[in-house]
């Protein structure tokens, strides 16, 4: 953006009486602090929206830690444009630099100490999952994977008659919940909820969640949910499947599931987008194609 463009942006700004905007890529502090001068407007970044959206949705101890890491992460690259206001102060003979530069020094560490904190909090939790999941042995174990707010939850619940919290909201689930589930008489399958992945999903997170994440990786197979009535079906796929080649986790045998079929109008206009591969479409909410599903479930296991 230059600088025409961006006292357009300020006009309107005032106009609509708009107090913050939100750029969709990353931008450095400095350009953060030059933006908020011309449009007197707060500016964040996508990376930003998704941490607050996470930090509000946190409920358990562990997501709260890990939230809090990935932001004190992404704090760490904010530093100097956090304390400009004392750019201008100089340090005395034989001080490097001045109060500006040593407030920064002082921060950092504290924050790079918060995070050391947590990362070994975290590593005690994962050592605990992993005993956890050994004990597991003996079932076999799937991974409901796929984009934020396709369904996973709800189709769970519908599979295990569990009551996993759900919202039609971004990140209803952090925590990789699992509930135990007869697919057929004397046949259990362990289901895993995982959180769900998000185009530019920001690093500091994918880092603090991967003890989350590698549910995924460690599981026998996965079930890839996806919205069949979100208008970026094919993108959300490719996000998903990106994520998971990522992860080292793309080779795993998967069940493709088209989630929400009750709520397609027009069934020849889904038929022109319908993604690649053998997908079986269900709706979590109705139970239309649990049956088929399941079937898939024991071919699988």
């Amino acid at each position: 953006m230059g600088r025409g463009k961006i006292d357009e942006l300020a006009k309107i700004m005032k106009e609509k009486k708009i107090r913050l905007v939100i750029f969709d890529d990353e931008i450095s502090s400095g350009q953060i602090r030059n933006i908020e001068k011309i449009i007197e407007g707060r500016v964040i970044t996508r990376a930003e929206l998704i941490l607050d959206i996470f930090a509000y949705k946190a409920r358990t101890h562990e997501a709260k830690m890990q939230v809090e890491m990935a932001k004190l992460e992404f704090s760490l690259t904010r530093l100097r444009h956090l304390w400009t206001h004392l750019e201008g102060q100089t340090g005395g003979i034989g001080v490097r630099g001045g109060a500006g530069e040593k407030q920064i020094e002082v921060d950092r560490q504290s924050i790079k100490d918060q995070i050391g904190r947590h990362r070994k909090k975290l590593d005690s939790l994962q050592k605990r999952r992993s005993i956890q999941r050994n004990l597991r042995l003996g079932f076999p174990v799937a991974a409901v994977v796929g984009y934020t707010n396709v369904g996973k939850s709800t189709l769970i619940n519908k599979l295990s008659k569990s009551d996993l919290y759900v919202e039609d909201k971004l990140f209803a689930t952090l925590d990789a919940m699992t509930r135990r589930t007869e697919i057929a008489p004397d046949r259990f399958v362990l289901l895993t909820d995982t959180v769900g992945f998000i185009r530019k999903f920001p690093p500091q997170l994918a880092a603090s969640f991967r003890s989350t994440i590698e549910e995924a990786i460690e599981a026998d197979f996965l079930i890839h949910v996806a919205d069949a009535t979100h208008p970026n079906l094919i993108e959300q796929i490719e996000t998903v499947e990106r994520f998971l080649k990522e992860l080292g986790a793309d080779e795993k045998k998967m069940i493709r599931v088209l989630n929400k079929m009750d709520t397609i109008k027009k069934s020849l206009e889904f038929r022109k987008r319908l993604p690649p591969g053998n997908w079986i479409p269900i709706s979590a909410k109705t139970g239309a194609g649990i049956f088929m599903l399941k079937e898939s479930i024991l071919d699988m296991l």
